[in-house]
């Protein structure tokens, strides 16, 4: 059940919207499309499900070249963040549709229709009109719709977008389990990074209509190839500075300093970029080596059980996450620290540095 796009790129006009990519997603697994707002996501699925004809390359599924082949034709399934349901039919009906089209016997379909319906709290619904649903409840009968079909692909675009938030976290744990050994090759769109930890599988990097890299999704945030794709998994976003190595140590200035670790010896002198994900700038020291900053408090934000602290330090806007609640007043001085061995360090092009030596 692969997908494969070979040198894939999507231009309208003068503007480009997915440059050449090629990209391989794994095979009846959860893959996730991450980026934000007009990266290429919606794009790419389009062009996945041949709503969209590529400028360039060729798409494969299934081993077989599917590049011009009419989306009618293709088993694919897709739900989009707009929903989008027939109007003149109750709900049931709207949830049966594929099945009934694909010509399945009362008996199965009205076993698919009911073990969907679970799933996403919709069986109290069945005998209502879309118009008589809220927003909430019409968009997940478009992703009933799309789950009963069972198809061979299934392109989500940010279908939980619309829910409330106790409804999207349940789906968010149902969804990959949902589909786990049914052999179905499913590609989720979304804008958050969290949500993309949550869903787990394998997830490719987008920015500006590039995927940046694509491996499995606890690898990919934790080891990101570049200084874009750690920026797309991060939010808050990214704390990044620059610092140079001389003389043994990395600085910011001259009143920021630490030793260059034995894994980072082998980087010739110069300048570098560093980049701090926000949950790792701390009030407290937490470890012997956690480097010191003094910052000034811009905004102290209370989101519920975090807190988000924006400082300026050395000309720098940092944020840092929080656990906890923490007021700090705007205008004041607060001293914050990071383990410098947890930090990502980029070079001029933007490449992440691998460590070499003793861990």
């Amino acid at each position: 059940m692969q997908i494969e796009l070979i040198d894939v790129s999507k231009q309208e006009g003068r503007e480009t919207w997915i440059h050449p990519t090629s990209l391989k997603l794994r095979s009846g697994a959860f893959n996730i499309l991450l980026g934000k707002t007009l990266a290429g996501k919606t794009t790419l699925l389009r062009l996945m499900a041949g709503l969209e004809k590529p400028s360039s390359g060729r798409i494969w599924f299934e081993r077989k070249d599917v590049t011009g082949l009419p989306v009618r034709q293709r088993d694919i399934a897709m739900v989009y963040q707009q929903f989008i349901n027939y109007p003149n039919w109750r709900v049931y009906d709207n949830i049966a549709s594929p099945l009934k089209i694909a010509g399945h016997c009362d008996a199965r379909i009205k076993r698919r229709v009911s073990e969907v319906c679970e799933l996403l709290q919709l069986t109290p619904l069945l005998r209502r009109y879309p118009h008589e649903l809220s927003g909430g409840q019409q968009q997940r009968l478009a992703l009933a719709r799309a789950l009963v079909k069972r198809a061979r692909l299934i392109l989500l675009d940010e279908p939980l977008a619309n829910l409330d938030y106790k409804l999207r976290e349940e789906l968010r744990e149902e969804l990959p389990g949902l589909f786990a050994g049914s052999g179905t090759t499913v590609v989720y769109a979304t804008t958050e990074p969290g949500e993309a930890l949550l869903l787990g599988g394998h997830t490719a990097a987008l920015h500006e209509g590039r995927v940046c890299q694509y491996g499995a999704t606890h690898q990919v945030f934790k080891e990101p190839a570049n200084r874009v794709s750690a920026a797309t998994f991060s939010d808050p976003p990214l704390n990044c500075a620059e610092v140079e190595k001389s003389d043994g140590r990395f600085s910011i200035d001259a009143d920021i300093h630490w030793p260059v670790d034995a894994r980072y010896r082998h980087l010739a002198n110069g300048r570098y970029l560093l980049g701090l994900r926000p949950h790792q700038l701390l009030l407290h020291r937490a470890a012997p080596h956690s480097v010191r900053l003094k910052g000034r408090v811009d905004i102290s934000e209370i989101n519920g059980s975090e807190s988000l602290l924006h400082v300026s330090i050395k000309g720098y806007q940092w944020v840092s996450q929080l656990h906890g609640v923490h007021t700090l007043e705007a205008g004041s001085d607060t001293p914050l620290y990071f383990d410098p061995l947890r930090c990502f360090l980029f070079d001029a092009e933007g490449n992440r540095v691998a460590a070499g030596g003793p861990a």
